[in-house]
């Protein structure tokens, strides 16, 4: 196989950048099932809309439905998982794209995995909230299925959780409202996203 990437005739990322009149950002949200990631994200998200910055979100729960559907949840599947996210935040933030992942990445490797493809590009926030508070929320009903005995290798019950040492930012939603938090992520990365000329 015979591939020759070219990237030298495209359009360059100062290019996009100026024309959203923004700087592409990778904000990655992880944290345990239930925590408050994606709800987070949306509520950011909306704010930088109505600012007229432009914004996407990549769901880990969604991703697994399409883009990773092929995949489960054995060491090797999550590290392919958090792989494709990466490479598809990179694409994105490359057009200059403020790009939010949500997706529960519980392991130290998988967070450098995501560094190491995304560099500086990446803004890691962890999102704090204990299992048994996660465990009461239970929004989607996975904890009430894990504690039956009916899902393997459930992140903070039979998978371990790493907690971070060094991320970004952490949000801790069981002390805070998800406006609380939504607004001190974007009090965070205010000064990642403004143009480069301050305009």
């Amino acid at each position: 196989m015979h591939i020759h990437p070219e990237f030298h005739r495209f359009l360059q990322r100062q290019d996009k950048e100026k024309l959203l009149g923004q700087r592409g950002i990778v904000v990655w949200l992880y944290g345990l099932s239930g925590s408050g990631k994606s709800t987070i994200a949306n509520a950011a998200e909306r704010v930088l809309h109505q600012q007229g910055r432009f914004t996407t979100i990549l769901d880990g729960d969604n991703l697994r439905t399409g883009l990773n559907s092929n995949l489960g949840f054995t060491d090797e599947d999550r590290m392919e998982n958090i792989r494709r996210i990466a490479e598809t935040a990179k694409v994105f933030v490359s057009q200059g794209i403020i790009t939010f992942v949500s997706a529960i990445t519980p392991r130290g490797e998988l967070r450098d995995l995501a560094r190491g493809l995304l560099g500086d590009d990446l803004f890691e926030v962890y999102i704090k909230a204990s299992y048994e508070a996660c465990e009461k929320r239970d929004v989607k009903g996975l904890y009430a299925k894990a504690a039956r005995g009916e899902i393997q290798h459930f992140t903070g019950k039979d998978g371990s959780f790493e907690i971070p040492q060094d991320s970004d930012l952490v949000l801790d939603t069981e002390n805070s409202t998800i406006a609380d938090a939504a607004f001190e992520l974007l009090e965070a990365i205010r000064d990642r996203i403004a143009p480069a000329n301050g305009s």
